[in-house]
């Protein structure tokens, strides 16, 4: 139970092993759904169809006897709209409410009568009795046909994908990590959208969020909004060094967790590293959004650079990764071109700074690649401008 007249329907996927097939969610997923009991009855989205026997079970239950008259479709995407189908034959009198791009979207995926659908735009309001609905368009947070619902009577924000996570409900984990990994990855290139829509938000008085995925967000939620508002303008949330290394034999590895300890001994506030070749791409890719300050350590590899390193870039790219501090190492013990590459896709990003000079390592480490190392750490260790 959400308030006295909102309940929550939804379901926890704990089969899943990858989220739009991609992404580990070791933790599974949550598919929300919300229902608001009035004068009249809305549903709040449906969930995706490999569980719409539970979901229907939970919106009988929840419904106690009585019928749903709205089925508002925040979001097409068939993890939160898939069962459109499902309930509309359980339901046959519910009306559909959605944008004009929703329905657009929606035949793509459902052969559907239209009829008696209730089509709303920015600032339409959807009276159930005393809960009044508000449409907000969302386009792009993160599809084109996104809108926000919020009811004034409850001041309850029903956000699509915005301030959700991976992770069931009753998964025991803090939710900045994993909300921070699920922004990036799947809505971390639309940061403009993002920011406009933060922009409408800022005029409602919010007391609850209700996202599609993860928990209902009630208490802090200036919290919630500032993550999002640092998220969405691409600032750094932490102040610290993350170095990303793809080692071919095992020396550039060992280059890149010596300048860890270089960092950690001259007092950086955090230093995080990864092996581009065995930990989570999607992680990997949240901590280069999350740091101030990127360390990019990569074997050459066929006159370029090593593929784990060059794949990690393209996703770099991919989700507008910008205004960011880098520094560049390199190995290659007969013709060194990882610099050169990994230098060439940087240029493709916005607000890119790379620090000079780069460290060109040629097999193992040796004294002047110390030096080298020593010199990188302190340029790094300088305040951004």
């Amino acid at each position: 139970m959400i308030t006295n007249d909102i309940l929550y329907i939804g379901v926890n996927d704990r089969d899943i092993d990858l989220f739009e097939g991609q992404y580990v969610v070791p933790e599974g997923i949550s598919y929300n759904s919300y229902l608001i009991l009035d004068e009249k009855t809305a549903v709040m989205d449906t969930v995706d169809h490999h569980k719409k026997e539970e979901y229907l079970a939970n919106l009988e239950k929840a419904l106690d006897g009585r019928r749903p008259d709205y089925l508002v479709v925040s979001h097409v995407e068939p993890d939160h709209a898939s069962s459109v189908r499902a309930l509309l034959d359980k339901y046959p009198d519910t009306r559909l409410v959605g944008n004009t791009k929703t329905f657009q979207m929606l035949s793509l995926y459902f052969d559907l009568d239209l009829s008696g659908a209730v089509t709303v735009k920015e600032g339409d309001v959807l009276s159930l009795g005393k809960h009044q609905l508000h449409f907000t368009m969302a386009p792009m947070v993160h599809w084109p046909e996104v809108m926000f619902t919020y009811d004034s009577y409850e001041k309850v924000l029903f956000s699509a994908d915005a301030f959700g996570k991976f992770g069931a409900l009753d998964a025991e984990e803090d939710w900045l990590c994993e909300a921070r990994r699920y922004y990036f990855n799947i809505v971390g290139k639309f940061g403009m959208p993002v920011q406009t829509v933060l922009k409408k938000a800022a005029a409602l008085d919010i007391q609850i969020i209700c996202p599609l995925h993860g928990p209902v967000l009630k208490e802090n939620l200036d919290f919630y909004l500032e993550k999002y508002q640092i998220w969405s303008s691409y600032q750094p949330e932490t102040e610290g060094v993350f170095i990303a290394y793809a080692s071919l034999h095992g020396n550039t590895a060992a280059a890149a967790k010596k300048l860890a300890d270089i960092l950690i001994q001259k007092g950086c506030p955090r230093v995080e590293i990864a092996d581009l070749a065995r930990e989570d791409m999607a992680e990997s890719l949240e901590n280069a959004f999350r740091y101030s300050k990127v360390v990019l350590a990569a074997s050459s590899y066929n006159g370029g650079v090593m593929p784990f390193m060059e794949d990690f870039l393209h996703h770099l790219k991919a989700k507008n990764y910008q205004k960011r501090t880098i520094a560049l190492i390199e190995n290659g013990s007969w013709a060194p071109s990882a610099v050169r590459t990994m230098s060439e896709l940087l240029s493709q990003m916005n607000g890119i700074t790379i620090i000079e000079p780069s460290v060109t390592i040629r097999g193992c480490m040796k004294e002047e690649d110390m030096a080298a190392l020593e010199e990188m750490a302190a340029g790094l260790l300088q305040p951004l401008d």
